[in-house]
């Protein structure tokens, strides 16, 4: 594996945790796969579709988010929106995230 590879490879795994995070901060409005998947790239939190859909079902399921199809448009869509217990779990989550950074900008740094 060139160092390139495994460097992308650590980048993915330090942003796939995160991204559970922005998800609940960002779906405290209401908002669909598509337009969240877009929404996270502009703000940096780089993902596929095939990541996605399967962690707001899965947030879902277990309470984090909730759900309801709007059928307005010609094109149905289900929009997701973070749950009370999700509001609570971001919570959490932002300042576990918070004092992580903070434990690593006080880490020593490279010469």
């Amino acid at each position: 594996m060139s160092e390139n590879e495994a460097r992308d490879t650590h980048l993915q795994e330090l942003r796939r945790g995160t991204v559970v995070l922005a998800c609940l901060r960002l779906l405290t409005e209401p908002g669909y796969g598509y337009g969240l998947l877009e929404e996270l790239g502009r703000r940096g939190f780089a993902t596929d579709a095939n990541t996605l859909y399967p962690l707001l079902r899965r947030l879902e399921k277990q309470g984090y988010l909730t759900s309801e199809w709007n059928t307005d448009e010609s094109r149905p869509r289900k929009f997701y929106r973070t749950s009370r217990a999700g509001d609570t779990l971001a919570a959490a989550l932002t300042e576990d995230f918070r004092a992580i950074a903070r434990a690593i900008a006080d880490l020593p740094e490279e010469d």
